[in-house]
């Protein structure tokens, strides 16, 4: 039951993604970071197969890094949604990862621009958008509410909405979110949702009985 979903304001991009990390009827931990800090300036949300998501999104952080290493110079944000996207088309023919992306980044001379890339390497940009069973959800308030000149305020109170609609409807809903922006001054945590702790709970005190 994940979701992923990012907005492009003014001049940022917010990507936001649930924090469960679930397998059959068991969640085993609620504090899954499933937005990724590419670099300085980019951002990727990424849902699917526990295994692929991490393996793929940590595969995709590393050539970015490997890039810049070589070349002293990042990827661009296009650039860098156009090689995951390479990167998916060439594993499609072979072992394919079961992993959508939503891909937000900002560039001095472009600003800031969101991609969807899914499974299948289908490739996008976007200025809204969702993956998961939340995005039934989502993608109707965000047609209804989005607009091209948001602040940082109002994306984040979008993305708020989604995720009180998707713990509201969907049946088997995640409750903790993390919320990350990217913009002029890079990529980083901007807020998190949660209503369900990860630590254990206390244990009771024990009581003895006087015989």
């Amino acid at each position: 039951m994940e979701c992923v979903m990012g907005v492009v304001g003014r001049d940022f991009a917010v990507v936001a993604a649930d924090t469960s990390a679930v397998q059959s009827i068991l969640v085993h931990k609620t504090d899954e970071d499933k937005v990724m800090v590419l670099d300085s300036h980019k951002l990727m949300g990424a849902s699917g197969e526990p295994g692929d998501r991490v393996q793929f999104t940590e595969y995709i952080q590393k050539n970015l890094h490997l890039y810049q290493f070589r070349n002293t110079i990042p990827l661009s944000t296009a650039a860098a949604a156009n090689f995951t996207r390479g990167e998916l088309a060439t594993a499609l023919r072979k072992n394919p990862y079961m992993v959508n992306v939503i891909l937000g980044g900002y560039d001095k001379d472009v600003g800031a621009s969101l991609y969807y890339i899914d499974y299948i390497a289908t490739l996008h940009k976007i200025d809204k958008g969702a993956f998961g069973y939340g995005s039934y959800f989502c993608l109707s308030l965000m047609d209804k509410l989005y607009h091209p000149d948001m602040t940082v305020e109002e994306a984040v109170e979008l993305v708020d909405k989604c995720i009180k609609e998707i713990r509201l409807r969907l049946v088997v809903a995640p409750q903790n979110f993390v919320i990350k922006i990217v913009d002029k001054d890079g990529a980083r945590e901007y807020a998190r949702r949660e209503l369900v702790s990860n630590s254990a709970p206390a244990e009771a005190p024990a009581t003895t009985v006087a015989a």
